[in-house]
């Protein structure tokens, strides 16, 4: 640290040197988050217009700029995947979405298809040779910075101080304009819902489909958290890891001695991840046991080519809804963005590729609408305003509570058929009348 220590700032002085009108300023993505530094670009409200600022998947209940700027004089947040508090702010007028596949993003920081002035870095405590881990997100910050033209390495004491295999997941002190720091929240934390009977039968179903050896690629949701605590709790050994995010459901595999990594043909003994969200319990695993694990950035982690080198990748995630020929709406309500693709689309493209991977999508078969009344999430076709998150061609398999189709090498028709099959029997009839009608 003496020898960076002039460029140890303030964050105010930080924010005031680094930003200027029209710039853009990037946050990162997940539970990693540049605390001091949106306070202090906060304060500069009343001296600035037309700052832009680029986020994603924010889980901490406030994002400064925004909450003390509503009218947004000064500045404009933008986000690449809505997450919780987002959504709220969303409701508000409050973000702008930019749709995105993850693994693209870092060429449109590379390739300058976007601009980056500014660059707003969480890094853990640094070691004695000047080198700081990139804590829980790693996302694609080194591209992302080396493209910008200021950049302010932010020191979180809370972080998890890993810094990756070679170096994947760190970052060194010269790579900064300037350095704050200060005293931290808590790290956000993400929890699970208790699973409903839906769930736990959904979970099921998808954990007979895993083989001794998979490499798991598990989305967020109460799904695939159930699925993991029902393999913790199988015969199932050597169990792998490579995921964009990695969670709890990792962890209690982990506990229960299922999680090795011993077959994976890619950094096999390691647990690669690009994200970390969820408990502190999670957060404490990552910094005592960093010798477990492969952060890596998105060009690493995302790589379609990577993961299809790797044998029985099973990328489990959840949709909001998909219709009789599998195309998947996972992402929004009409035109109102519930969260974003994120790395659906590149896991289930690994997992297509990979010799005996699978890839699942898992939705309960109906909900319930604000009357009371079943509405089903298995419909004829993606009404005009939702998403397409993922196309029919790159859907493998469906899971509900009534069952799993396989859509592979299907006709439009049995892809009908089988869909209507594992829809709510209520709706059965419906479906198949519709199919009839439309793919003879």
């Amino acid at each position: 640290m003496q020898d960076y220590i002039g460029k140890i700032v303030s964050p105010e002085t930080a924010a005031k040197k680094a930003v200027r009108s029209g710039d853009w300023v990037d946050y990162g993505f997940g539970a990693g988050f540049p605390e001091l530094m949106d306070r202090a670009l906060a304060g500069r409200r009343d001296e600035l217009t037309d700052v832009k600022v680029r986020g994603g998947l924010v889980i901490r209940p406030r994002i400064e700029v925004v909450e003390q700027d509503p009218e947004q004089r000064a500045f404009t947040y933008y986000s690449w995947h809505i997450g919780d508090y987002e959504r709220r702010l969303q409701s508000r007028g409050l973000v702008k979405f930019m749709p995105t596949i993850l693994r693209s993003l870092p060429y449109l920081y590379r390739d300058r298809h976007i601009r980056c002035d500014v660059a707003f870095v969480p890094v853990s405590r640094p070691d004695e040779q000047g080198y700081c881990g990139l804590g829980i997100s790693n996302y694609a910050w080194r591209t992302i910075f080396e493209s910008a033209r200021t950049v302010v390495f932010e020191i979180n004491e809370r972080l998890p101080r890993l810094q990756g295999v070679d170096g994947s997941h760190r970052v060194h002190l010269s790579e900064a304009d300037y350095i704050v720091e200060g005293e931290h929240e808590p790290l956000p934390q993400r929890s699970y819902r208790e699973p409903s009977a839906a769930d736990v039968q959904i979970a099921k179903l998808v954990a007979e489909e895993i083989p001794d050896g998979a490499v798991l690629a598990l989305g967020v949701g109460g799904v695939p958290f159930t699925v993991a605590q029902m393999l913790a709790q199988s015969d199932k050994k050597d169990l792998g890891c490579h995921t964009g995010t990695i969670s709890d459901a990792f962890l209690e595999l982990w506990r229960a001695g299922k999680l090795t990594n011993a077959r994976k043909e890619v950094d096999r003994g390691y647990s690669t991840w690009n994200l970390a969200m969820g408990s502190q319990a999670l957060y404490d695993w990552l910094d005592q046991e960093p010798q477990l694990f492969h952060p890596g950035d998105l060009d690493y982690v995302h790589s379609v080519e990577r993961i299809s080198r790797m044998s029985n990748v099973i990328s489990i995630n959840g949709g909001v809804e998909l219709d009789l020929m599998g195309q998947e709406n996972g992402e929004s309500a009409g035109t109102r963005q519930l969260s974003g693709i994120g790395g659906q689309m590149d896991f289930l493209e690994g997992a297509y590729r990979s010799k005996g991977g699978k890839g699942f999508i898992c939705l309960n078969s109906t909900h319930k609408r604000k009357d009371g009344t079943l509405k089903s999430n298995i419909v004829p076709c993606i009404p005009a305003g939702s998403t397409v998150s993922a196309p029919r061609t790159m859907i493998q398999y469906v899971a509900t509570e009534y069952g799993i189709a396989c859509l592979s090498g299907k006709t439009l028709r049995e892809r009908a058929e089988a869909m209507a099959a594992i829809a709510h029997p209520d709706f059965r009839e419906e479906l198949l009348s519709y199919a009839r009608e439309n793919f003879r």
